[in-house]
């Protein structure tokens, strides 16, 4: 079964028209791979604007892209904000 990869503008939340879809996997790794990407650029190109983590991860959920992973299993589950918000924990800690 193949998973697809969409992605939503969280500055256009939940608005169907501005949906993108950024590829088709036949392995949810590498879907995920893909979903952690989109998130992981958002947040490395902004990070040098934001003097803390929490601040970075307010303008990723105002502006950045939101992928998600279909199908979506209990086995399976990716959110991009619980994500965004453990790298940029991650990112800052590193400071």
């Amino acid at each position: 079964m193949p998973y697809v990869v969409y992605v939503d503008d969280n500055f256009r939340y939940l608005n169907e028209e501005e949906r993108n879809r950024h590829g088709e996997f036949e392995h949810y790794d590498d879907a995920l791979q893909a979903a952690q990407g989109i998130v992981d650029r958002f947040l490395e190109d902004h990070q040098g604007k934001y003097a803390q983590a929490s601040a970075l991860f307010q303008a990723y959920t105002q502006y950045g892209d939101d992928p998600f992973i279909v199908p979506d299993d209990a086995a399976h589950r990716f959110s991009a904000r619980t994500y965004a918000r453990e790298k940029c924990e991650q990112l800052y800690a590193r400071r």
